[in-house]
């Protein structure tokens, strides 16, 4: 066993939810909203799809509709596809559009799930290499520094310093090669078995876990300790997720991909 790779939102840590987020930039703003009004103003923008890592959109825009099918692939087409989706809300100031987009980049919209440190600080002292790999445009190293847990990642693989994304087998093939690992003997780890599924096709395990939030997944990584401990996983997907509501995907209707 050379290497795991993770997925970043949704396997290692969860953003924060949108009446959060919300309220945070409001709060920074010095902007008031209304307790009901900023409830229904968070779900509308929840709806929208404007949260990364967060919900998918209802519907989204035909304006936006092929800027979101590549909007990982750069921070530029990135923040215009979600600031794009969050105008579709009204807002008392149309800069906080843009500062919903920045407070999601911030190591405090993002919180660990309960077993992370405790599954990467493991694999480090078994000498295990450890790779995220993540859909995304910017830069989440912040993140991780922040909680602790930069010190057990040997290497970030993100989409849009690359200009591809997930399930693109040539992400999971950079990675393999910046953890100088061949692709068989590395296992992905990740909650979309469309994006995080497409490790497979280069010849790696993959183990999938249910995107939730952090208070209902207090040791969904843990089994990956025992699967690198053995070759069973080898050739074959693994997960604990229970029934989809999509057919392709492990997460809960609307988890965005990074």
């Amino acid at each position: 066993m050379a290497a795991v790779l993770f997925d970043f939102s949704g396997t290692l840590f969860r953003i924060e939810s949108a009446e959060s987020w919300l309220r945070a930039v409001l709060d920074e703003s010095g902007t008031e909203l209304e307790g009901r009004e900023l409830v229904r103003t968070a779900r509308a923008l929840e709806e929208a799809g404007a949260l990364p890592g967060g919900a998918f959109p209802v519907r989204v825009p035909a304006e936006l509709a092929g800027l979101w099918e590549v909007r990982d692939r750069s921070a530029e087409w990135h923040r215009a596809a979600y600031t794009g989706l969050s105008r579709q809300v009204p807002l008392p100031d149309p800069a906080l559009h843009d500062a919903l987009y920045e407070r999601h980049r911030t190591a405090a919209a993002w919180t660990p799930y309960p077993d992370a440190a405790e599954v990467l600080h493991t694999l480090r002292e078994r000498g295990i290499g450890v790779g995220v790999v993540s859909n995304i445009g910017w830069d989440l190293r912040p993140v991780f520094r922040a909680h602790g847990l930069d010190a057990y990642v040997d290497a970030y693989v993100l989409s849009y310093e690359h200009g591809i994304q997930k399930p693109d087998p040539r992400l999971f093939a950079a990675a393999c090669a910046a953890l100088g690992a061949e692709p068989k003997d590395v296992l992905m780890v990740g909650d979309s078995r469309r994006a995080d599924g497409g490790a497979a096709a280069l010849g790696c395990g993959v183990h999938f876990v249910d995107h939730l939030p952090v208070a209902q997944r207090p040791a969904a990584l843990r089994p990956v300790l025992d699967l690198v401990a053995g070759p069973s996983w080898r050739g074959r997907a693994t997960g604990e997720a229970g029934p989809r509501t999509r057919a392709t995907d492990a997460r809960p209707r609307g988890a965005a991909e990074q």
